[in-house]
């Protein structure tokens, strides 16, 4: 039986071990589903996947969540990313990753090192207030691609579209985006 979220918090805060096995039991397969997307690696997902769990037992107090699975996947993923990184510092290889990465580039705000903390929040939160903007199926597109890195083959069977439509709405998205940003003040 799955434990409800709030008391898996609880658990992190009496600094009870059964925390972890509580979260792997409801959310081991989300966390794994997001590392593999972003490292399409077995062995790259599991260590991320438990980095993850490390990482909220750390984080968890003096954090509360107040959604729990937003919280392992935002954690997961940036992990992942982290990990893909290392592995590909080397050597530029293709991937879904490398690829969404390159679409969405020309959106990224750079800086100084002092101000690249600022930016980045800033920039999340017209993001998702741009996300605010979209119909339910463009948000659900432009999410499946740039936050789960799905490939556009997985995103138009998943929602029974054209591979075509997917990709014209991504490239719509992605420019609606970048003006949207402009209009907000951004130098991209």
């Amino acid at each position: 039986m799955l434990i409800e979220d709030e008391k898996i918090i609880q658990l992190y805060f009496d600094r009870n071990e059964k925390a972890i096995q509580a979260t792997a039991d409801k959310y081991g397969h989300y966390c794994n589903s997001i590392a593999y997307q972003i490292l399409n690696n077995r062995e790259d997902a599991e260590e991320c996947v438990t980095d993850t769990y490390l990482k909220v037992w750390n984080s968890i107090p003096p954090n509360k969540p107040s959604v729990l699975r937003l919280f392992l996947g935002k954690i997961t993923r940036n992990r992942a990313f982290d990990i893909y990184k290392k592995n590909t510092a080397e050597k530029r290889g293709g991937g879904e990753v490398a690829i969404v990465l390159d679409e969405l580039a020309e959106c990224v705000v750079g800086g100084s090192e002092p101000d690249k903390e600022f930016n980045r929040k800033q920039m999340q939160d017209a993001i998702n207030s741009f996300l605010g903007t979209l119909s339910k199926e463009r948000c659900a597109i432009f999410v499946r691609r740039y936050w789960y890195a799905e490939s556009i083959s997985e995103i138009s069977k998943r929602y029974s579209m054209s591979e075509n439509y997917v990709s014209v709405n991504l490239y719509r998205l992605r420019k609606k985006l970048y003006d949207y940003l402009i209009e907000g003040g951004f130098e991209l």
